[in-house]
């Protein structure tokens, strides 16, 4: 029998709050968030809370868009630095953090679809640290490959093409075995690509389309953050664009809000009380057509833009997103406002897929003896080619989720599985089909305990060596990830 700090270690490194990181074995319900977790004893593992605060007594900030520093022909140019820094998370304290620039959450990128952008990422950390953009269709020498780092004192210049549709997308820390900490420590920002054939849609835009990145965290009653992967259960703080369940005002009118997972696991299962959800976005980009939604799942690195119109609440009223954890942030409705927005019925049509060349299956698993987590059996390997593929081709993926039973404890584990450059359309769950929401291009999907999904992947137009791993970022830093080679 696996004890329970070994299955924290390796499988409850994956642990969020809300959704325990374990699913009985047997147990076929989609989302295991009733389920409780006891050690070898029957006990039930200790929460601690850190300092307590008052639900939305903060105000809910919208991450400042970086403006360039040079603007030429075709060419947005920035320079940040990767720095420690503090921020006031938790009212009345000081953080320490990892920061883009200085923020907790880092600075929005703004980028136009066709227009290229080059940021320069100065290292000034005391360890290493690079730069992966998350859904971007970039060449393998600006991935953010795991091992492709930036060492202490020194830069690197980052080239994004911006050739895709609009999306949300966002950048992250991705040196390997850091990933997770660097990320939980702050290491996050919005990437946005603005799409003009977007914008002839008439969605919500300017101050009315904003970026909510959703996370979780763990305070010292000093208010440090506490990064301990082997004791996962104890992230009970959610914040919402670095805040604490904070409130944030709207007016009566249509709002895009885009949301992101930035957790380096938890998986949110997201309702909205007081108003309704309409999802016109996943993770590359705009659904065929929008789709009202009562209930969001993301897990860590899922997006998914909304439009929810606050016009039918009354003036004074409230809105409240919610997690199975409790509530996540308030909309407080508080004055009037022109709306000439539409959710047209039609968003972005799917073109025809071309005949996939190719099928392949992956199984993600844990291996509870050595402390690994694997891929075919496999811990990643930089020198290791596990498959080559075509460019401009596609391919059928199966990747199953093989953890039903870690290590005889009668627990399974939750895995996502992210793809670098390629993204793919979701055909199936266990044979049936995907639910509405998970219809366009996405780039990260969550596979339950003992569930195979049945991926058609887009693989890409650059040539190199890309990642495909557990988004669930202690997973990868143990070595959830395999290696493409993208050839001609």
């Amino acid at each position: 029998m696996l004890s329970r700090r070994r299955l924290l270690v390796l499988g409850g490194l994956t642990g969020g709050v809300a959704l325990a990181p374990f699913v009985q074995s047997g147990d076929t319900r989609r989302t295991p968030q009733h389920l409780h977790v006891h050690d070898h004893a029957g006990r039930v593992p200790a929460v601690r809370s850190g300092p307590a605060v008052t639900p939305f007594s903060v105000k809910m900030p919208v991450p400042a868009t970086r403006i360039p520093s040079v603007r030429t022909s075709d060419t947005d140019i920035y320079r940040l630095s990767v720095q420690p820094a503090t921020a006031q998370i938790l009212p009345g304290l000081s953080t320490p953090v990892l920061t883009y620039g200085g923020s907790f959450c880092g600075p929005t990128i703004r980028a136009r679809r066709g227009r290229r952008t080059l940021i320069t990422f100065d290292n000034k950390l005391g360890h290493e640290t690079n730069v992966h953009l998350h859904g971007g269709r970039v060449a393998a020498a600006h991935d953010g490959y795991p091992t492709d780092v930036i060492t202490p004192g020194s830069g690197r210049a980052y080239l994004y093409p911006n050739a895709q549709p609009g999306a949300t997308l966002w950048y992250h820390d991705h040196a390997h075995h850091l990933e997770a900490e660097n990320v939980y420590r702050g290491l996050h920002g919005f990437y946005l690509i603005d799409d003009e054939d977007e914008r002839r849609l008439g969605l919500p835009s300017g101050s009315y389309d904003v970026p909510i990145m959703l996370r979780d965290a763990l305070f010292d009653d000093a208010g440090n953050l506490v990064f301990d992967p082997a004791d996962p259960y104890n992230r009970p703080t959610l914040l919402a664009n670095g805040k604490p369940q904070p409130y944030f005002e709207v007016a009566a009118r249509k709002y895009r809000l885009r949301l992101l997972n930035g957790s380096t696991h938890r998986v949110f299962e997201l309702t909205l009380d007081g108003a309704r959800m309409t999802q016109i976005a996943t993770d590359a980009g705009l659904l065929p057509a929008p789709v009202p939604v009562d209930r969001l799942v993301l897990s860590s690195g899922e997006r998914a833009d909304i439009v929810v119109d606050f016009a039918g609440v009354p003036l004074g009223g409230h809105v409240t997103l919610n997690d199975v954890a409790g509530a996540v942030l308030r909309f407080d409705v508080v004055r009037a406002a022109a709306d000439r927005s539409r959710v047209p019925a039609q968003l972005r049509p799917l073109a025809p897929m071309p005949t996939a060349v190719q099928d392949r299956k992956l199984v993600l698993s844990l291996d509870p003896v050595n402390i690994r987590a694997l891929i075919n059996d496999r811990v990643f390997d930089p020198a290791r080619v596990d498959m080559q593929v075509k460019r401009g081709t596609t391919e059928i993926w199966e990747v199953t989720n093989s953890d039903t039973n870690v290590g005889g404890s009668g627990f399974g584990v939750p895995h996502n599985f992210h793809t670098h450059l390629s993204h793919f359309l979701l055909l199936s769950r266990d044979g049936k089909p995907p639910l509405p929401g998970e219809g366009g291009w996405k780039d990260t999907v969550l596979i339950q305990p003992g569930e195979t999904v049945r991926l058609q992947v887009d693989i890409g137009s650059h040539l190199g060596r890309y990642v495909y791993h557990c988004h669930m970022l202690e997973h990868s830093a143990l070595g959830m990830m395999g290696q493409m080679e993208i050839v001609n």
